[in-house]
């Protein structure tokens, strides 16, 4: 209406709100700021009224203290040790890449990291070199192998102070703080659920290979899939596990013979990596059957486009990257962590969804 002053309408949850900083405290208290970062860090030397006028403040004003921007002042600095396998597969190289880019978001932190290669399959190898990391670490995440002496290592490092997360593959009975992966058994379940589906009823040999025997992730999903394979899907005959150790090379020459000795074979799970060899020995034998895989990787794209690969049950590496990085954080400084945020969840990615 004429002579009716109407304000504009604004979207107010667009507009950023300010965080309140230490400086505000102190104005608000009538403190120097040196009191009240001696309150807000806890330190003595303060009057009980001043830490009270401070604390109303920190109150009224919501404010929450700046963790990174703290050690920097004091000096502080971590370095984490990401421990991934000598014998890199197409999925750990991209895990490796991913820690590599998380080195940027830690940097400003005071925190770095170092990339350290080991035979994670070798219990005697990956046991000596967690071993020699106490010094020169404050927390270290790790492939693992379910094994006494790696699991005395990790209880070693737990023992003197460093924070250890397992990735990838876990040792759940150590002392390790947290796990970061999927959830092996569910994948191996889900795998079977699609082997049994996309073979419509029909009745068949089914063959299974995986990395080690050792490593606690194979393990669990080789019992999900056994699991529903014998439950729901009877006619279908799970062949004995080859063991491949995750290598191109040696899973080819496995998947050959398979197809030579078992003409009537409709089924392969691979459990682990080592896709490109699988998928050029099928392609090579001309044989059309189910091949569930795990990891979208360019090996088991061009075979998901081909039609080589049915499904491919994935984890985000670079969600696991930063999840380790996240938690070891969180544990050597104190901080809180959100559960719901590290929980890596099971992806399945057909012809028609790839990302």
């Amino acid at each position: 209406m004429q002579g009716e002053v109407v304000e504009d309408e604004v979207d107010r949850s667009r507009i950023p709100i300010r965080r309140a900083t230490l400086e505000d405290v102190a104005r608000e208290a009538g403190v120097s700021l040196a009191t009240a970062d001696r309150v807000v860090n806890q330190r003595d030397g303060v009057r009980a009224k001043t830490v009270e006028s401070v604390r109303r403040a920190i109150a009224k004003l919501d404010y929450r203290a700046n963790p990174a921007a703290a050690r920097l002042a004091r000096g502080q600095s971590f370095r984490f040790a990401f421990i991934l396998p000598s014998s890199t597969n197409a999925f750990m190289a991209g895990l490796m890449q991913q820690v590599r880019r998380i080195s940027d978001w830690l940097e400003p932190q005071n925190a770095f990291v170092d990339i350290l290669q080991l035979d994670v399959f070798d219990p005697e190898a990956l046991a000596s070199g967690l071993a020699g990391l106490a010094e020169h670490f404050h927390g270290v995440a790790t492939v693992a192998l379910d094994h006494p002496k790696v699991r005395a290592a990790i209880d070693d490092l737990v023992a003197r102070g460093i924070a250890v997360v397992t990735l990838v593959s876990d040792a759940p009975t150590s002392r390790r703080a947290h796990y970061v992966g999927i959830d092996n058994p569910a994948a191996g379940r889900t795998s079977a659920s699609l082997m049994g589906r996309f073979l419509g009823g029909r009745s068949g040999k089914v063959g299974a290979i995986l990395g080690s025997m050792s490593l606690r992730d194979h393990v669990e999903r080789l019992y999900g899939f056994q699991q529903v394979l014998s439950g729901d899907y009877p006619g279908l005959n799970l062949l004995p596990v080859l063991e491949g150790r995750d290598q191109s090379e040696r899973n080819e020459a496995a998947v050959a013979r398979l197809l030579a000795e078992h003409p009537d074979l409709i089924g392969l799970y691979n459990i682990g990596a080592g896709n490109e060899g699988i998928v050029a020995a099928l392609e090579t034998a001309g044989r059309p059957l189910v091949f569930i895989a795990h990891e979208l990787t360019e090996a088991t794209r061009r075979g998901l486009l081909s039609g080589t690969v049915a499904a491919v049950i994935n984890q985000d590496p670079g969600h696991e990257a930063r999840s380790a990085a996240r938690l070891l954080m969180a544990e050597v400084t104190g901080e809180p962590i959100l559960l719901d945020q590290e929980r890596i969840r099971i992806e399945i990615f057909l012809r028609d969804n790839m990302s």
